[in-house]
Protein backbone atom coordinates (compact mmCIF):
# COMPACT_ATOMS: atom_id res chain seq x y z
CA UNK A 1 0.00 0.00 0.00
CA UNK A 2 2.91 2.65 1.19
CA UNK A 3 4.32 1.48 -2.43
CA UNK A 4 1.28 2.74 -4.55
CA UNK A 5 1.06 5.95 -2.15
CA UNK A 6 5.18 6.85 -3.20
CA UNK A 7 4.78 5.85 -6.68
CA UNK A 8 1.78 7.74 -7.11
CA UNK A 9 3.27 10.73 -5.41
CA UNK A 10 5.62 10.79 -8.39
CA UNK A 11 3.19 11.11 -11.34
CA UNK A 12 2.30 15.02 -11.22
CA UNK A 13 -1.42 14.37 -12.10
CA UNK A 14 -1.89 12.24 -9.15
CA UNK A 15 0.17 14.34 -6.91
CA UNK A 16 -2.13 17.19 -8.09
CA UNK A 17 -5.16 15.52 -7.02
CA UNK A 18 -3.89 14.36 -3.47
CA UNK A 19 -2.94 17.78 -2.98
CA UNK A 20 -6.52 18.98 -3.62
CA UNK A 21 -8.01 16.05 -1.89
CA UNK A 22 -5.92 17.73 1.15
CA UNK A 23 -6.85 21.53 0.63
CA UNK A 24 -10.52 20.45 0.28
CA UNK A 25 -10.09 18.24 3.84
CA UNK A 26 -8.25 21.44 5.57
CA UNK A 27 -11.30 23.68 4.25
CA UNK A 28 -13.30 21.27 5.90
CA UNK A 29 -11.87 21.43 9.06
CA UNK A 30 -11.39 25.27 9.58
CA UNK A 31 -14.97 25.56 8.60
CA UNK A 32 -15.79 22.93 11.54
CA UNK A 33 -13.73 25.28 14.26
CA UNK A 34 -15.99 28.59 13.38
CA UNK A 35 -19.14 28.92 15.37
CA UNK A 36 -22.08 29.90 15.22
CA UNK A 37 -23.23 33.51 15.05
CA UNK A 38 -24.52 34.35 18.52
CA UNK A 39 -23.70 31.15 20.14
CA UNK A 40 -22.07 30.60 23.88
CA UNK A 41 -19.67 27.69 23.02
CA UNK A 42 -18.35 28.16 26.30
CA UNK A 43 -22.16 27.44 27.74
CA UNK A 44 -22.48 24.67 24.65
CA UNK A 45 -19.02 22.77 25.65
CA UNK A 46 -20.02 23.34 29.21
CA UNK A 47 -23.56 21.47 28.27
CA UNK A 48 -21.75 18.71 25.85
CA UNK A 49 -18.93 17.56 28.33
CA UNK A 50 -19.80 14.27 29.22
CA UNK A 51 -22.19 13.70 26.39
CA UNK A 52 -22.09 11.46 23.54
CA UNK A 53 -22.55 12.20 20.07
CA UNK A 54 -22.65 8.74 19.54
CA UNK A 55 -21.09 6.81 16.76
CA UNK A 56 -23.71 8.07 14.13
CA UNK A 57 -22.92 11.91 15.02
CA UNK A 58 -18.96 10.84 14.43
CA UNK A 59 -19.59 9.77 11.10
CA UNK A 60 -21.67 12.20 9.69
CA UNK A 61 -21.93 15.43 11.98
CA UNK A 62 -19.40 18.19 12.67
CA UNK A 63 -18.50 20.08 15.26
CA UNK A 64 -21.35 20.97 17.77
CA UNK A 65 -21.92 24.74 17.72
CA UNK A 66 -20.03 24.93 14.18
CA UNK A 67 -21.16 26.18 11.40
CA UNK A 68 -20.34 22.61 9.77
CA UNK A 69 -22.29 21.29 13.08
CA UNK A 70 -24.52 19.16 10.40
CA UNK A 71 -21.83 17.93 8.57
CA UNK A 72 -22.90 15.88 5.48
CA UNK A 73 -25.52 13.91 7.43
CA UNK A 74 -28.71 15.94 5.81
CA UNK A 75 -27.07 14.97 2.52
CA UNK A 76 -26.38 11.34 3.62
CA UNK A 77 -30.15 10.74 5.16
CA UNK A 78 -31.23 12.18 1.50
CA UNK A 79 -29.31 9.61 -0.52
CA UNK A 80 -30.49 7.07 1.88
CA UNK A 81 -34.51 7.88 0.93
CA UNK A 82 -34.02 8.16 -2.62
CA UNK A 83 -32.30 5.05 -3.02
CA UNK A 84 -35.51 3.40 -1.10
CA UNK A 85 -37.80 5.43 -3.35
CA UNK A 86 -36.05 4.68 -6.89
CA UNK A 87 -37.49 0.97 -5.71
CA UNK A 88 -40.60 1.81 -4.54
CA UNK A 89 -41.81 4.43 -7.12
CA UNK A 90 -41.51 2.94 -10.94
CA UNK A 91 -40.66 6.76 -11.85
CA UNK A 92 -37.38 7.03 -10.43
CA UNK A 93 -36.53 3.15 -10.90
CA UNK A 94 -36.99 4.41 -15.02
CA UNK A 95 -34.44 7.47 -14.54
CA UNK A 96 -32.08 4.87 -12.96
CA UNK A 97 -32.02 3.00 -16.05
CA UNK A 98 -31.95 5.61 -18.43
CA UNK A 99 -28.04 5.75 -17.59
CA UNK A 100 -26.11 9.33 -17.13
CA UNK A 101 -28.96 11.45 -17.63
CA UNK A 102 -31.02 9.36 -15.45
CA UNK A 103 -28.29 9.59 -13.03
CA UNK A 104 -28.22 13.20 -13.12
CA UNK A 105 -31.71 13.46 -12.66
CA UNK A 106 -31.78 11.65 -9.32
CA UNK A 107 -28.47 13.68 -8.20
CA UNK A 108 -30.70 16.83 -9.00
CA UNK A 109 -33.35 15.48 -6.52
CA UNK A 110 -31.49 14.42 -3.90
CA UNK A 111 -29.93 17.57 -3.49
CA UNK A 112 -33.07 18.97 -3.40
CA UNK A 113 -34.55 16.77 -0.75
CA UNK A 114 -31.15 17.16 1.51
CA UNK A 115 -31.65 20.67 1.36
CA UNK A 116 -35.11 20.10 2.91
CA UNK A 117 -33.49 17.74 5.51
CA UNK A 118 -31.03 20.09 6.35
CA UNK A 119 -33.64 22.83 7.02
CA UNK A 120 -35.32 20.77 9.42
CA UNK A 121 -32.75 19.33 11.05
CA UNK A 122 -31.09 23.10 11.49
CA UNK A 123 -34.31 24.26 13.08
CA UNK A 124 -34.47 21.64 15.09
CA UNK A 125 -31.08 22.03 16.70
CA UNK A 126 -31.70 25.97 17.34
CA UNK A 127 -34.87 24.96 18.92
CA UNK A 128 -33.69 22.46 21.11
CA UNK A 129 -30.37 24.79 22.02
CA UNK A 130 -31.48 28.19 22.09
CA UNK A 131 -31.01 28.60 25.51
CA UNK A 132 -27.22 28.60 24.42
CA UNK A 133 -27.14 31.93 22.76
CA UNK A 134 -25.48 34.50 24.32
CA UNK A 135 -27.52 36.98 26.23
CA UNK A 136 -29.23 39.68 24.14
CA UNK A 137 -29.15 37.45 21.04
CA UNK A 138 -32.26 34.91 22.49
CA UNK A 139 -34.64 36.21 19.76
CA UNK A 140 -35.95 34.55 16.37
CA UNK A 141 -33.78 36.67 14.19
CA UNK A 142 -30.33 35.47 15.72
CA UNK A 143 -32.40 31.40 15.51
CA UNK A 144 -33.41 32.11 11.51
CA UNK A 145 -29.46 33.53 10.70
CA UNK A 146 -27.92 30.25 13.07
CA UNK A 147 -30.37 27.91 11.33
CA UNK A 148 -29.92 29.58 7.85
CA UNK A 149 -26.03 29.13 8.62
CA UNK A 150 -26.14 25.56 9.49
CA UNK A 151 -27.97 24.95 6.48
CA UNK A 152 -25.48 26.97 4.04
CA UNK A 153 -22.64 24.99 6.04
CA UNK A 154 -24.05 21.07 4.49
CA UNK A 155 -24.88 22.97 1.66
CA UNK A 156 -21.24 24.34 1.17
CA UNK A 157 -19.96 20.69 2.37
CA UNK A 158 -21.53 18.94 -0.80
CA UNK A 159 -20.32 21.34 -2.76
CA UNK A 160 -17.12 20.34 -1.38
CA UNK A 161 -18.07 16.65 -1.68
CA UNK A 162 -19.15 16.58 -5.24
CA UNK A 163 -15.66 18.79 -6.28
CA UNK A 164 -13.60 15.98 -4.76
CA UNK A 165 -15.68 13.35 -6.76
CA UNK A 166 -15.39 15.27 -10.21
CA UNK A 167 -11.92 16.65 -9.61
CA UNK A 168 -10.11 14.25 -7.15
CA UNK A 169 -9.76 10.54 -6.49
CA UNK A 170 -13.02 8.59 -5.20
CA UNK A 171 -16.38 9.56 -3.70
CA UNK A 172 -16.11 12.68 -2.38
CA UNK A 173 -18.70 12.15 0.04
CA UNK A 174 -16.38 9.76 1.73
CA UNK A 175 -13.89 11.24 2.40
CA UNK A 176 -15.62 13.77 4.34
CA UNK A 177 -16.90 11.37 6.60
CA UNK A 178 -13.16 10.31 6.57
CA UNK A 179 -12.32 13.53 7.71
CA UNK A 180 -15.04 13.39 10.26
CA UNK A 181 -13.68 9.79 11.63
CA UNK A 182 -10.20 10.94 12.28
CA UNK A 183 -10.58 13.90 13.70
CA UNK A 184 -12.39 12.04 16.22
CA UNK A 185 -9.50 9.64 16.75
CA UNK A 186 -7.27 11.71 18.73
CA UNK A 187 -10.25 12.48 21.44
CA UNK A 188 -10.55 8.10 21.74
CA UNK A 189 -6.90 7.80 22.16
CA UNK A 190 -7.07 10.41 24.99
CA UNK A 191 -9.39 8.25 26.61
CA UNK A 192 -7.73 5.02 26.40
CA UNK A 193 -4.46 7.13 27.51
CA UNK A 194 -6.39 8.26 31.07
CA UNK A 195 -7.81 5.24 31.53
CA UNK A 196 -4.50 3.28 30.99
CA UNK A 197 -3.19 5.99 34.26
CA UNK A 198 -6.04 4.27 36.51
CA UNK A 199 -4.09 1.59 37.42
CA UNK A 200 -2.10 -1.98 36.38
CA UNK A 201 -5.51 -3.37 35.99
CA UNK A 202 -6.83 -0.84 33.71
CA UNK A 203 -3.41 -0.32 31.37
CA UNK A 204 -3.86 -4.32 30.97
CA UNK A 205 -7.32 -3.78 29.95
CA UNK A 206 -6.56 -0.54 27.76
CA UNK A 207 -3.50 -3.19 26.00
CA UNK A 208 -6.29 -5.94 25.38
CA UNK A 209 -8.86 -3.29 23.08
CA UNK A 210 -5.77 -2.24 21.45
CA UNK A 211 -5.11 -5.21 20.22
CA UNK A 212 -8.23 -6.05 20.03
CA UNK A 213 -8.90 -2.92 17.67
CA UNK A 214 -5.43 -4.35 15.63
CA UNK A 215 -7.34 -7.46 15.17
CA UNK A 216 -10.59 -5.85 13.40
CA UNK A 217 -8.51 -3.59 11.27
CA UNK A 218 -7.43 -6.64 10.09
CA UNK A 219 -10.42 -8.84 9.72
CA UNK A 220 -11.89 -5.26 8.08
CA UNK A 221 -9.40 -5.58 5.46
CA UNK A 222 -10.17 -9.34 4.61
CA UNK A 223 -13.85 -9.18 4.65
CA UNK A 224 -13.70 -5.63 2.58
CA UNK A 225 -12.00 -7.15 -0.39
CA UNK A 226 -13.74 -10.62 0.29
CA UNK A 227 -16.65 -11.93 -2.38
CA UNK A 228 -17.97 -14.98 -3.99
CA UNK A 229 -17.16 -15.69 -7.76
CA UNK A 230 -20.02 -17.03 -9.62
CA UNK A 231 -18.62 -18.89 -12.87
CA UNK A 232 -19.97 -18.14 -15.83
CA UNK A 233 -19.53 -19.91 -19.22
CA UNK A 234 -20.38 -18.27 -22.77
CA UNK A 235 -21.37 -20.01 -25.80
CA UNK A 236 -19.46 -20.31 -28.98
CA UNK A 237 -21.00 -18.05 -32.01
CA UNK A 238 -20.72 -18.57 -35.47
CA UNK A 239 -20.93 -14.96 -37.14
CA UNK A 240 -19.34 -15.43 -40.41
CA UNK A 241 -16.65 -17.31 -40.61
CA UNK A 242 -15.35 -15.57 -37.27
CA UNK A 243 -16.11 -17.80 -34.26
CA UNK A 244 -16.61 -15.33 -31.15
CA UNK A 245 -17.66 -16.33 -27.29
CA UNK A 246 -16.91 -19.64 -25.83
CA UNK A 247 -14.87 -18.19 -22.94
CA UNK A 248 -15.18 -18.28 -19.12
CA UNK A 249 -16.10 -15.06 -16.88
CA UNK A 250 -17.28 -14.66 -13.51
CA UNK A 251 -20.03 -12.97 -11.55
CA UNK A 252 -18.14 -10.77 -8.47
CA UNK A 253 -20.35 -11.07 -5.28
CA UNK A 254 -19.35 -8.91 -2.51
CA UNK A 255 -19.55 -10.19 1.07
CA UNK A 256 -20.43 -6.71 2.03
CA UNK A 257 -22.74 -5.70 -0.67
CA UNK A 258 -24.84 -3.61 2.05
CA UNK A 259 -21.43 -1.71 3.72
CA UNK A 260 -21.74 0.08 6.67
CA UNK A 261 -25.06 1.22 5.18
CA UNK A 262 -27.15 -1.28 7.18
CA UNK A 263 -25.34 0.05 10.59
CA UNK A 264 -26.17 3.67 9.80
CA UNK A 265 -29.65 2.51 9.33
CA UNK A 266 -29.58 0.35 12.02
CA UNK A 267 -28.27 3.49 14.32
CA UNK A 268 -30.49 6.21 13.03
CA UNK A 269 -33.58 4.25 14.01
CA UNK A 270 -32.62 3.53 17.27
CA UNK A 271 -31.28 6.97 17.64
CA UNK A 272 -34.53 8.76 16.30
CA UNK A 273 -36.98 8.92 19.69
CA UNK A 274 -34.08 10.64 21.13
CA UNK A 275 -34.09 13.21 18.38
CA UNK A 276 -37.72 13.86 18.80
CA UNK A 277 -36.52 13.76 22.82
CA UNK A 278 -34.47 16.88 22.23
CA UNK A 279 -36.78 18.87 20.64
CA UNK A 280 -39.16 18.67 23.90
CA UNK A 281 -36.83 18.74 27.04
CA UNK A 282 -37.69 17.68 30.23
CA UNK A 283 -38.27 20.09 32.50
CA UNK A 284 -36.03 19.67 35.79
CA UNK A 285 -37.17 17.60 38.64
CA UNK A 286 -40.05 16.09 36.50
CA UNK A 287 -40.98 12.60 36.29
CA UNK A 288 -39.69 10.58 32.96
CA UNK A 289 -42.34 10.60 30.18
CA UNK A 290 -43.26 7.66 28.24
CA UNK A 291 -40.48 8.98 25.10
CA UNK A 292 -37.83 8.64 27.81
CA UNK A 293 -38.68 5.21 28.90
CA UNK A 294 -38.49 4.45 25.16
CA UNK A 295 -34.68 6.68 24.62
CA UNK A 296 -33.53 4.59 28.11
CA UNK A 297 -35.09 1.21 26.58
CA UNK A 298 -33.43 1.91 23.21
CA UNK A 299 -30.29 2.49 24.88
CA UNK A 300 -27.21 0.43 22.63
CA UNK A 301 -25.14 0.60 26.07
CA UNK A 302 -27.94 0.51 28.86
CA UNK A 303 -29.85 -3.04 30.60
CA UNK A 304 -33.37 -3.08 31.46
CA UNK A 305 -34.05 -5.01 33.89
CA UNK A 306 -36.66 -7.97 34.18
CA UNK A 307 -36.73 -8.77 38.28
CA UNK A 308 -32.93 -8.99 38.77
CA UNK A 309 -32.05 -9.90 35.29
CA UNK A 310 -31.14 -7.21 33.28
CA UNK A 311 -31.66 -7.67 29.43
CA UNK A 312 -29.77 -5.54 26.98
CA UNK A 313 -33.17 -4.88 25.13
CA UNK A 314 -31.22 -2.28 22.97
CA UNK A 315 -28.40 -3.74 21.64
CA UNK A 316 -30.37 -7.21 20.54
CA UNK A 317 -33.04 -4.69 18.91
CA UNK A 318 -29.59 -2.95 17.51
CA UNK A 319 -28.43 -6.49 15.95
CA UNK A 320 -31.46 -7.48 14.78
CA UNK A 321 -32.15 -3.72 12.84
CA UNK A 322 -28.43 -4.40 11.35
CA UNK A 323 -29.96 -7.98 9.81
CA UNK A 324 -32.69 -6.62 8.82
CA UNK A 325 -31.64 -3.55 6.55
CA UNK A 326 -28.36 -5.60 5.51
CA UNK A 327 -30.66 -8.24 3.82
CA UNK A 328 -33.06 -5.24 2.73
CA UNK A 329 -30.38 -3.22 1.28
CA UNK A 330 -29.36 -6.40 -0.82
CA UNK A 331 -32.74 -7.21 -1.78
CA UNK A 332 -32.19 -4.01 -4.22
CA UNK A 333 -28.63 -3.47 -4.63
CA UNK A 334 -28.74 -6.81 -6.50
CA UNK A 335 -31.10 -8.40 -8.66
CA UNK A 336 -31.03 -11.47 -9.54
CA UNK A 337 -33.30 -11.75 -12.48
CA UNK A 338 -32.23 -8.98 -14.09
CA UNK A 339 -28.43 -10.61 -13.69
CA UNK A 340 -29.82 -13.94 -15.15
CA UNK A 341 -31.37 -12.24 -18.11
CA UNK A 342 -28.61 -10.25 -19.28
CA UNK A 343 -26.77 -13.55 -18.32
CA UNK A 344 -29.40 -15.41 -21.68
CA UNK A 345 -29.34 -12.41 -23.94
CA UNK A 346 -25.46 -12.63 -23.67
CA UNK A 347 -25.28 -16.10 -24.67
CA UNK A 348 -23.90 -16.75 -21.08
CA UNK A 349 -24.70 -19.47 -18.67
CA UNK A 350 -23.72 -20.67 -14.91
CA UNK A 351 -21.92 -24.49 -15.80
CA UNK A 352 -24.68 -26.92 -14.07
CA UNK A 353 -27.44 -24.43 -13.72
CA UNK A 354 -30.38 -24.05 -16.72
CA UNK A 355 -30.71 -20.60 -18.06
CA UNK A 356 -33.33 -18.45 -16.74
CA UNK A 357 -35.78 -18.99 -13.41
CA UNK A 358 -32.94 -21.55 -12.12
CA UNK A 359 -29.98 -18.97 -12.70
CA UNK A 360 -31.72 -16.64 -10.81
CA UNK A 361 -32.66 -18.74 -8.16
CA UNK A 362 -29.20 -19.94 -7.52
CA UNK A 363 -27.72 -16.24 -7.84
CA UNK A 364 -30.50 -15.17 -5.16
CA UNK A 365 -29.39 -18.02 -2.90
CA UNK A 366 -25.89 -17.13 -3.54
CA UNK A 367 -26.57 -13.60 -2.25
CA UNK A 368 -28.46 -14.58 0.29
CA UNK A 369 -25.99 -16.86 2.41
CA UNK A 370 -23.49 -13.91 1.14
CA UNK A 371 -25.94 -11.93 3.42
CA UNK A 372 -25.85 -14.20 6.18
CA UNK A 373 -22.14 -13.77 6.63
CA UNK A 374 -22.11 -10.02 6.07
CA UNK A 375 -24.91 -9.35 8.84
CA UNK A 376 -22.94 -11.29 10.90
CA UNK A 377 -19.18 -9.61 10.32
CA UNK A 378 -21.31 -5.82 10.61
CA UNK A 379 -23.10 -6.89 13.98
CA UNK A 380 -19.84 -8.03 15.48
CA UNK A 381 -17.96 -4.90 13.95
CA UNK A 382 -20.94 -2.40 15.62
CA UNK A 383 -21.13 -4.64 18.67
CA UNK A 384 -17.26 -4.03 19.61
CA UNK A 385 -17.69 -0.43 21.21
CA UNK A 386 -20.65 -2.02 23.17
CA UNK A 387 -19.11 -5.05 25.21
CA UNK A 388 -15.95 -2.63 25.87
CA UNK A 389 -18.13 -0.13 27.29
CA UNK A 390 -19.92 -2.71 29.06
CA UNK A 391 -16.58 -5.01 30.38
CA UNK A 392 -14.50 -2.30 31.08
CA UNK A 393 -16.99 1.11 31.47
CA UNK A 394 -14.32 2.46 29.02
CA UNK A 395 -16.45 4.39 26.96
CA UNK A 396 -14.65 4.40 23.62
CA UNK A 397 -15.14 7.52 20.85
CA UNK A 398 -14.27 5.41 18.13
CA UNK A 399 -15.23 1.72 17.10
CA UNK A 400 -15.53 -1.12 14.77
CA UNK A 401 -18.16 0.67 12.55
CA UNK A 402 -15.15 4.16 12.23
CA UNK A 403 -12.65 1.16 11.65
CA UNK A 404 -14.67 -0.26 9.02
CA UNK A 405 -15.25 2.60 7.20
CA UNK A 406 -11.46 4.08 7.59
CA UNK A 407 -10.58 0.72 5.89
CA UNK A 408 -13.18 1.15 3.44
CA UNK A 409 -11.41 4.48 2.08
CA UNK A 410 -8.38 3.86 2.34
CA UNK A 411 -8.63 0.05 0.10
CA UNK A 412 -10.92 2.20 -2.28
CA UNK A 413 -8.30 5.22 -2.96
CA UNK A 414 -5.20 2.77 -3.25
CA UNK A 415 -7.76 1.14 -6.22
CA UNK A 416 -8.55 4.27 -7.44
CA UNK A 417 -4.85 5.19 -7.23
CA UNK A 418 -3.75 1.79 -8.65
CA UNK A 419 -6.20 1.99 -11.40
CA UNK A 420 -4.68 5.97 -12.43
CA UNK A 421 -1.32 4.25 -12.27
CA UNK A 422 -2.00 1.03 -14.81
CA UNK A 423 -3.91 4.28 -17.16
CA UNK A 424 -0.57 5.83 -17.43
CA UNK A 425 1.69 2.72 -18.25
CA UNK A 426 4.32 3.24 -15.69
CA UNK A 427 5.81 0.06 -15.31
CA UNK A 428 7.37 -1.67 -12.39
CA UNK A 429 4.63 1.23 -10.37
CA UNK A 430 2.74 -2.03 -8.83
CA UNK A 431 5.48 -4.00 -7.16
CA UNK A 432 5.29 -5.52 -3.80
Amino acid sequence: MLGVYSNALKVKDIRRKLLYIMFVLLVFRIGSAIPLPGIDMELLNAMMLGQDAGILGMIIGGEHGSIFAMGIGPYITASIIMQLLTVAIPKLEQLKKEGEEGRKKINQITRILAVVMAVLQASGTVFSQRFVFLDGHQNLFVYFVAALTMVAGTMFIMWMSELLTEKAIGNGASFIIFANILSALPGGVMTLYYASLGGVGNAIVVVIVIILFVFVVGFAVLVQDGQRKIPVQYSKKMVGRQTYGGQSSFIPVKVNIAGVMSIIFAMSILGFPMQIAMFFPLAEGADPRVLDHIVNFLHMTGFTYIGIVPVPFGAMIYVLLIFAFTFFYTSFAVNPVEMAENLKKNGGFIPGIRPGKPTSDYIARTVNRLSWIGAVFYSVIAMIPVVIEWVTGIVVGFGGTTLLIVVGVALELVKQLESQLLMRNYKGFLKD
